[in-house]
């Protein structure tokens, strides 16, 4: 199977997004002049084009994409060849109306931006499938295809009646009779009870709150229909060029898609990124998209969009403030990518993303942004060969996370909407991160042998497979540390018997699980030697089994655990604050044999391994000295490093021994 490195080949992909069909023809020799000056020497085309490779059914005009192909094959620049399908052309949905999807109330979503395709429309998938054959009959011989990339950020949801037919066709392979399918549903509730499938819907708009397994598993057939979108191109492009490898970019832990599943269906693993540069958590942010996108990938992964600069969607659009765009570039590469690229070359004049910034910003050549993307093409020129292929070295400690767990405990109807389980996950990996500790992320039923320490942040719903996997995890030897609202349900979002498995309960020595006691927004409670926020649990230890205790301190739960420790595996009944909860994780890793890359390293400074590179970052403004082992030679300076390194403001060195 091909691989990224196929198409790396010994280099930093570096480039993005060019969409030339915006522009006229003699644009397109200075974009190749400004490209080759900036070191680019990838680009991917074609992403939003059907409308101009198809302009009316059946036609096909190649002829541009011809000499755009020829262009950048004759200036050393590969090409990622994108399918078109993200964004039909109007004529589709004018000629058929069922290709359009539809929202829960049953509004058609019509053409006019993207995304505007039913994943389980017939017409829409036999058109799709026709323009990528054509396409890789055309072009999957040329020499500048480096690699695919099948649509656009898959992220459609479809409420409409041959989605209805679709996700009731998913539900008979799923649970075979309409009695599995009542039972799992728990239809008892509220009369809901199914006496044929035709009865059957998506959780369409409703006078009050849906089933919540009928969402939930709405939710894995959508995953599971844009996989079968995403599988059926792939598979045609791999039929005419089997030696190139396929992607798709993912969101960052967008909701939509089980990556998970879907990292399995693809060569490379590839994400977009898009970190607020006025979010002071807005490297910790980054990190943690890009530590999960290294663990789907199990190795080097791509970087297929970023900023250069602003983004046009927030609510105030800032620039990226002299550095950032280089400091955060390079963090990528220190955790795993291979490639690093943007959205997109040249900013757009016209369009709805006409003030989202281009590596070539309306500032032309002479502005700041595309002078600082000169600098950092250069310099990951002189890194690349050395770090191309390797991996970034962690094998210590695992954050585990599942979008079931997350759709799940995501319903109407729970104790409380303050609890977010992305901010719950950011905040866990926070505290890892700032204690300087690199950390993998992982499936609750993956392998967890070779981790020292793993961490669940929340998993409400956990499978019996996945209870085996924790509790054999422990009994081999491992440290287990479990945030709240965690084995809380089963598969089908079943309540389990006592509020938490019972062998849940047994491994952390909880005896009772009385009530849970969420907390109101901006509330805290008090701990010994902490505050906790957002959640709270009354909870009764078993007697005698309990190693350790952390309690509440006050108010209606005084002296209950807020922590608790049996052995090797803990729990932890509420949020505490970002130091508490750094010191509290930077504790048990240690215990557990779990070491920061470096020892006494500055707050604002990051440190990873990647091979047999040290990658140190330095988000602060300020200059900082940084002790280091040494010697060591920064591969972007060429200066020797001995004893200790200092690093200006948004300052990189990557040392090698």
């Amino acid at each position: 199977m091909p691989r990224l490195g196929d198409a790396t080949r010994g280099r930093i992909l570096f480039g993005g997004d060019y969409n030339p069909e915006q522009w006229p023809e003699e644009t397109w020799h200075e974009d190749v002049r400004l490209m080759k000056d900036a070191a680019v020497n990838s680009v991917t085309l074609g992403v939003f084009s059907w409308a101009k490779l198809e302009p009316e059914p059946g036609a096909r005009e190649f002829g541009w994409l011809d000499r755009l192909m020829d262009l950048m094959h004759d200036n050393g620049i590969g090409v990622v060849l994108a399918t078109p399908t993200s964004s039909p052309p109007p004529w589709l949905g004018r000629l058929h109306p069922e290709t359009l999807p539809r929202d829960a109330d049953g509004r058609v979503e019509w053409w006019g931006g993207r995304q505007h395709f039913s994943h389980s429309s017939a017409v829409y998938r036999r058109h799709a499938a026709a323009i990528t054959e054509d396409l890789a009959a055309r072009y999957g011989s040329h020499p500048a295809l480096t690699m695919w990339h099948i649509n656009n950020e898959y992220c459609t949801f479809d409420y409409g009646d041959e989605a209805a037919d679709a996700f009731r066709r998913w539900l008979r392979t799923r649970y075979g009779t309409l009695d599995a399918l009542n039972s799992a549903w728990g239809t008892a509730f509220w009369s809901q009870g199914y006496d044929t499938w035709d009865g059957v819907l998506p959780p369409r708009h409703a006078h009050y709150l849906n089933n919540p397994t009928q969402v939930l598993d709405f939710r894995r057939f959508t995953s599971d229909m844009l996989l079968e979108c995403y599988a059926a191109e792939r598979d045609i492009v791999r039929r005419h060029t089997p030696h190139l490898p396929v992607t798709s970019n993912f969101m960052p832990l967008w909701v939509g898609q089980d990556a998970w599943r879907w990292s399995e269906e693809e060569d490379v693993v590839s994400v977009d990124l898009y970190p607020d540069p006025r979010d002071p958590l807005g490297a910790q942010s980054a990190a943690l998209v890009q530590d999960l996108t290294r663990s789907q990938a199990r190795g080097p992964w791509m970087l297929m969009e970023q900023a250069a600069g602003s983004v046009n969607w927030r609510g105030v659009n800032h620039p990226k403030p002299r550095g950032l765009n280089r400091l955060w570039s390079l963090q990528a590469v220190a955790r795993g990518a291979d490639a690093v690229c943007y959205f997109q070359w040249r900013q757009s004049r016209q369009g709805a993303e006409k003030f989202h910034s281009g590596m070539l910003s309306h500032a032309g050549e002479r502005g700041r942004t595309f002078q600082e993307v000169k600098e950092l093409g250069a310099e990951l020129a002189l890194v690349g060969g050395k770090v191309t292929g390797t991996h970034v070295v962690t094998s210590d400690i695992a954050i585990l996370h599942d979008w079931h767990a997350w759709w799940a405990g995501a319903q109407d109807g729970r104790p409380s909407t303050e609890v977010d389980y992305p901010d719950v996950l950011r905040a866990w990996h926070r505290a890892l991160w700032e204690s300087h500790l690199t950390t993998d992320f992982a499936h609750p039923e993956h392998d967890l042998s070779a981790y020292r320490l793993v961490v669940v942040p929340q998993l409400y719903l956990l499978t019996d497979t996945a209870i085996d996997n924790l509790l054999a995890y422990v009994r081999d030897g491992g440290t287990l540390v479990c945030g709240f609202l965690t084995g809380i349900a089963d598969e089908d979002d079943r309540v389990r018997p006592g509020g938490m498995h019972p062998r849940l309960r047994d491994l952390f020595g909880i005896r009772t699980l009385h009530e849970w006691w969420p907390l109101d927004a901006g509330e805290t409670v008090e701990c010994e030697g902490f505050r906790g926020t957002l959640w709270s649990e009354e909870i009764e230890p078993e007697d005698g089994s309990v190693d350790e205790v952390i309690p509440y301190k006050g108010g209606e739960l005084d002296a209950f655990p807020a922590i608790l420790r049996k052995g090797r595996s803990w729990y932890v009944s509420t949020l505490p604050e970002p130091q508490a909860l750094s010191a509290l994780l930077t504790r048990i890793a240690a215990d557990a044999g779990a070491r920061p890359v470096l020892d006494g390293l500055p707050g604002c400074v990051e440190a990873v391994r990647r091979g047999d590179l040290l990658f140190l970052l330095n988000h602060g403004r300020e200059p900082v000295t940084v002790e280091v082992p040494g010697p060591y030679g920064d591969l972007l300076t060429g200066a020797t490093v001995e004893g200790e390194i200092t690093l200006g403001r948004y300052g990189v060195a990557v040392l090698r021994p």
